[in-house]
This record gives structure tokens, sequence and C-alpha cells, in this order.
């Protein structure tokens, strides 16, 4: 059997990951073409096909399914010998891919890239914005190198180190300003707009107002904090979203921002790695402010 080479492998997971040539040749920032050759001469050296090819899209063959398991763990343990020799250095460097979930993402990113920018002149920032399992995926994967999500996710591979707390606050209509702040038994009484299924800030203010399971017509979902704002300054409900939020997405809404009594909905954001990530004693808190 021909040599195998790890630009293969890479090209090979992305299509895995990806489901569609197209799409994967963007990932690898090469031309469909050339993605597709190299798959073919991967194919050819194992002797066997690793997808079934669609008009729309790829699927991996049984073997293939076996193959990408072992592709990933090697690509995995060749990126972490890459990490180990940045470690050893004395200041941080190279490559450094960050999640961040995307109720945070629009709001802090800007003060982390001022900063890390800043600071390491020689840090290749790559910026990942998704969901909480989609990251936790990502870093189980060895595709993330660290995360910015909301505490805890109690995943006992993971370390976790907390960066800050911040308070949810009432987004209602402008004429409601001066209405008295509605209680939590209040709320499950009213229109309330939510982040679509996946989000974990959706599930943090369905906790809040006490709210596992809700009929179609009371709950509305959105697709991020900006629409529900703005859903809001329409007249259509009532939302919740984190204080960091409030100078970005209520300047062009009109919307009145009201805070709760005791006990104040919150949420805690922090920093996630893998504790076996060579990287780990580099990981430091990114100080920023949140508001």
């Amino acid at each position: 059997m021909a040599n195998i080479t790890l630009k293969q492998l890479r090209y090979f997971e992305a299509l895995a990951r990806n489901g569609h040539f197209g799409r994967a040749a963007d990932a690898c920032a090469i031309s469909q073409p050339a993605l597709s050759m190299q798959i073919k001469e991967l194919e050819a050296a194992l002797g066997t096909e690793l997808f079934e090819r669609g008009p729309r899209q790829v699927r991996l063959t049984g073997f293939g399914e076996e193959f990408a398991a072992r592709a990933r763990s090697i690509l995995q343990a060749v990126d972490e010998l890459a990490d180990m020799a940045r470690a050893s250095g004395q200041h941080l460097s190279g490559r450094l891919r960050i999640g961040v979930i995307p109720t945070v993402a629009p709001y802090l990113l800007p003060a982390i890239i001022a900063h890390l920018t800043s600071s390491y002149a020689e840090l290749d920032l790559h910026l990942r914005e998704t969901v909480t399992p989609k990251l936790l995926l990502e870093l189980a994967e060895g595709r993330l190198d660290t995360a910015i999500v909301a505490l805890p996710v109690s995943e006992p591979s993971l370390t976790e180190v907390s960066l800050f707390s911040e308070e949810f606050v009432l987004v209602r209509a402008a004429e409601d300003g001066g209405k008295p702040v509605p209680n939590r038994e209040k709320l499950r009484e009213m229109r309330l707009l939510l982040l679509e299924e996946g989000h974990c800030f959706r599930d943090q203010a369905l906790s809040f107002c006490n709210l596992h399971s809700a009929q179609p017509r009371e709950l509305l979902d959105g697709s991020s904090l900006s629409t529900l704002v703005q859903m809001v300054g329409a007249g259509i409900g009532i939302t919740l979203i984190p204080e960091m939020a409030v100078p970005v997405e209520t300047s062009s809404a009109s919307v009145s921002i009201a805070r709760f009594a005791a006990p104040l909905p919150s949420r805690t954001i922090g920093m996630i790695w893998r504790k076996a990530s060579p990287l780990a004693k580099q990981k430091k808190p990114v100080q920023a402010n949140a508001t």
C-alpha cells in the first residue's frame, strides 16, 4: 500500500465532516478538483472507497466510518505534538483556536482580540462561533484549543475557569418602561421570546421562569439576541438578554430595560480546555470588560 499523507487525512476529515466536496474544499482553502483528486488517491492507496457519492452530498461507507475515527485520532495526536512544541516556548505563539457561544461572541470578542493581538504579536488567532454542544464536540476532537461558554459544563475531561458573572435583564416595549417589573410567576403568563433550541441562554431563561415545557403559542423562538430585541421593539412580546448585550442590542430598538428583584437571574462565563492539552499550562483567563 502506498504511503498515506497527513494532507490526505486532513482533506478526508474535512469531507467527512462537511459531507460536501464544495464546503470541504472551502474549509481546506483549496479548489474542489484538487480535494477530489486527493480523496481519490487516498482511496486508491487504501484499495477501497471511503465515500458514497451522491448528486448533492457524500456519505461515508462502512469502512469510511471506521477510517474516520482512526484518522481523527491521528490528526489530533499530530496537532498535539505541534502544541507541545509551541508550549515549550516562553510565550504564546502560533495558532490558537478559540470557540465562543453566540450570546457572548459579538460583545466580548472585540476586547479579547484586541488584548491578544496587542500582547502576543506572533499569535495566529482562529475564532469559531457556535452553540455549546458543538463547541464541546470540537474540543473533544481537537479542532479547538479552548472555548468561552456559560459554566458549568461538568465534563470530566475539561478544565473550567470562571471569567466573570453577569445578570440577565428584562427587555420590553419602550412604553412599558414605567410599569412594575414582573416577577417570575408573572413572566410565565406573558409572551416570552427566546432563542431557538440549542442555545444554553434559552435554557437559563426557561429555568429562571420555571418553564420547562410550554405551548408553542406561549413562546416565540429567534435565532439571535438582536432578532429578539427587534421583535420586542415591534410590540410582539418581552425577552431576557445578558447585561453585556444591552449597549449593542438596545441602541437601535424602541425598548426599555428593567432589572429584576432578588433572586437575580444570572450566568457565569468562563473558559474551558482539555486537561490533556499541551497548551494547558499556558492558558490564563482573558481579562476583558464584559459591559
